[in-house]
């Protein structure tokens, strides 16, 4: 059972890689009954990631979203960019495993998700265990809390 805090939106952030993939996940995330906040962009021409990862990693660490999505074509700049953020655990997930355990050992807080290199429905299944998975808390919460640098 995830932990998230659903009375709150999700953050969801995107570059031109990402647009049908937002697209796509926002919509699911809405008819399963939850707020999307839409930090990405609409627009195929080539943008700048971090323009749209620092707004939705900030509205993550300020708290005001239950959690946060980011997509770009490897999912790599968008992590990097979120992980600047001392509130912020970004975690790159390309299959259901990986998003499980992001969640269930990092009690990441940020999702990322490479649109070139896993089909959209897969990456909604992704998505969709990253939510169900709660932090397991136990030895791996003395890591986390090593994590930040403050």
């Amino acid at each position: 059972m995830s932990t998230f805090d659903f009375s709150k939106p999700i953050a969801i952030g995107n570059d031109h890689a990402g647009v049908e993939y937002k697209q796509a996940i926002s919509k699911w995330l809405e008819e399963k009954g939850y707020t999307v906040k839409n930090f990405g962009t609409d627009v195929l021409t080539s943008v700048d990631y971090p323009d749209f990862a620092h707004p939705t990693a900030s509205f993550v660490e300020s708290g005001e979203a239950a959690f946060g999505i980011l997509i770009c074509g490897s999912a790599n700049g968008v992590a990097i960019t979120a992980n600047k953020h001392q509130g912020i655990r970004a975690g790159l997930a390309w299959d259901n495993e990986v998003a499980k355990l992001i969640r269930l050992h990092n009690d990441a807080n940020v999702i990322c998700i490479p649109a070139r290199f896993i089909a959209v429905q897969y990456a909604i299944q992704i998505i969709e265990t990253f939510i169900n998975t709660a932090f397991e808390g136990g030895r791996h919460a003395n890591r986390v809390n090593k994590i930040a640098c403050s």
